[in-house]
């Protein structure tokens, strides 16, 4: 079943929503590069600045093949892979000292209601979409 109609404008408004601004957060991966890098580093991550790119790669392809309804599937679990990953072992609030206890909370919680947004929308990444590019696998 397609989603047309007024449901097939408000799913384009929340894809763009929601996919600009992962894309927005990949796009940060490489213009903060150092910084992440050290930040992934002092988390213990292996070869940290490699996986800054390749996490902000996966970010920018993901967000806008979500935008665009490009493969939304794919770039929804992909993204809700990394974010669940990234809540995990960067954002350890329960590891940290107390000061830095709350920015990791927010950014750990941040990280889990994206990852449940990207999945509502690989749950519905099986229809056709209005307003699409309509190119997927499933």
């Amino acid at each position: 079943m397609a989603v047309t109609g007024t449901e097939g404008l408000v799913l384009l408004v929340a894809r763009v929503l929601v996919g600009v601004v992962i894309a927005f957060m990949g796009l940060n991966h490489f213009m903060q590069s150092d910084a992440m890098a050290g930040y992934a580093e002092a988390k213990g991550l292996p070869a940290p600045a490699v996986m800054v790119y390749a996490s902000g790669l996966v970010l920018i392809l993901g967000g806008l093949g979500i935008a665009l309804g490009a493969f939304p599937v794919v770039a929804a679990v992909a993204i809700a892979g990394f974010l669940v990953v990234a809540a995990l072992t960067v954002h350890d609030f329960w590891a940290v000292p107390d000061e830095q206890a709350q920015d990791e909370m927010t950014h750990f919680l941040k990280n889990i209601a994206m990852a449940g947004a990207v999945l509502a929308v690989a749950a519905v990444g099986t229809q056709e979409w209005a307003y699409s590019v309509g190119l997927g696998l499933f």
